[in-house]
């Protein structure tokens, strides 16, 4: 664990917060009998306890980091309750200041006779507040578990792109993307090959994948070969890396060692029959027109992501063809180069974000936590003439569901 004072701090704001909301829990069962109080407390304290201990020694035991099934339930359930718990304090505390403030008032003006505890048979506003609290708490908590039942719940959308410049040889061009597969959370085999079949039904002239085939070793993706080798097309099949695949957030046991996980990661994507493009560009050609087709290693705009990317390397040359695309794993590279350096980029295609896994979306309307981070997160963006596509990802990471904001399959053609 690099930062060790940062991880006593999430534990010792864990247990302020269980002591916060258990204080809510005492004030709401107050009127119930002995026995409920004392099921209810013991319950209680028995997972609070328990999420403390696994944070705790998460840094200490392997099997925490590298066992499935707990990196994807155990520890995701735990992590739900923890942010359920904030999400149930924020109601609390605007209790807590409404007493602070009617206690103030009692002091300052102490013949007005101020009572905010109704009397009459109404609802306490106390008792309401924490009910709130512990209510949405408890809804947000039972989202994420039914979201457990969409992380194979693939979506195809199908998506136009107008191009004035396009060369006419490519008109109707069909091009498929996946991204973020995070091979490494898989469980169910047969639901990631459904997934698979879905994309091949499409029958797309070019596929590009766009970045985090795993989650961080190249061996967690030896039981899916025989499902993404048959992923083909006529064009080609075309990756890039993201975040991830560089092994950059796991220990190993030498530098040599994680190198020797990169390499093997390129050569697994050699034995896909994918083209993995490494700062570098192609050409595409059908009949006599070409278009340019740029793939970078990971960049990103914040510093706690790496930036590999070498723009400066892959796109010189490129500059002769009408018509070029872009694969790059991080849409906050949209903004912070692109736009500014490539102005002559028309297609740029990431990932990435998952859209945080957990959010609100319908053809009107789409929110996210993730956008208070990303200004480009979900979707399509348009800047004058060039064109961001943010793929919600394929697999998950760290929460093993989806909320509202299902894994993707995109299909483009361009007119």
């Amino acid at each position: 664990m690099k930062n060790w004072n940062g991880w006593w701090i999430i534990i010792a704001v864990m247990i302020l917060i269980d002591l916060y909301v258990f204080a809510a829990v005492r004030f709401v069962t107050n009127g119930s009998n002995e026995k409920i109080r004392l099921v209810t407390y013991s319950a209680y304290w028995a997972v609070s306890v328990m999420a403390v201990l696994v944070v705790i020694l998460f840094p200490f035991l392997d099997f925490f980091q590298t066992h499935v099934f707990f990196r994807n339930y155990v520890f995701a359930i735990l992590v739900g309750l923890f942010f359920a718990k904030i999400f149930a304090s924020v109601f609390f505390l605007m209790d807590d200041i409404r007493r602070v403030f009617v206690w103030l008032m009692a002091k300052i003006f102490p013949r007005t006779g101020v009572d905010f505890v109704t009397d009459g048979g109404e609802i306490n506003r106390s008792v309401f507040l924490s009910w709130m609290g512990i209510a949405l708490g408890g809804g947000l908590f039972t989202a994420l578990l039914y979201g457990f039942s969409n992380k194979y719940n693939y979506q195809v959308k199908k998506i136009q792109l107008a191009f004035d410049n396009l060369p006419s040889a490519f008109k109707g061009l069909k091009i498929l993307q996946i991204s973020d597969i995070h091979s490494g959370s898989f469980q169910d085999k047969q639901a990631v090959n459904r997934g698979v079949n879905m994309a091949l039904t499409e029958v797309p002239d070019l596929v590009l994948f766009t970045g985090d085939l795993v989650n961080d070793r190249a061996t967690e993706m030896h039981d899916y070969m025989d499902v993404f080798n048959r992923i083909t097309a006529p064009l080609g099949v075309y990756s890039t890396l993201g975040n991830h695949d560089y092994g950059d957030y796991i220990s190993w046991s030498s530098e040599e060692a994680k190198k020797e996980n990169l390499e093997r990661l390129k050569k697994i994507h050699e034995e896909l029959g994918w083209r993995l493009l490494m700062n570098e560009h192609v050409v595409l050609e059908k009949g006599d027109e070409k278009i340019a087709l740029i793939g970078i290693e990971n960049w990103s705009a914040f510093g706690r992501f790496p930036k590999y990317g070498r723009m400066d390397m892959a796109y010189p040359g490129t500059e002769k063809y009408p018509f070029k695309i872009l694969m790059s794993h991080d849409p906050s590279h949209w903004d912070a180069e692109v736009k500014v350096k490539y102005p002559d980029i028309d297609l740029m295609l990431s990932g990435h974000t998952h859209g945080m896994q957990f959010g609100l979306e319908n053809p009107y309307f789409k929110w996210s936590p993730v956008q208070w981070f990303y200004k480009q997160w979900a979707g399509l963006y348009e800047t004058g003439k060039q064109k961001l596509y943010v793929n919600r990802g394929y697999g998950f990471i760290g929460y093993p569901g989806r909320v509202g904001i299902l894994p993707e399959i995109t299909v483009f053609e361009l007119i």
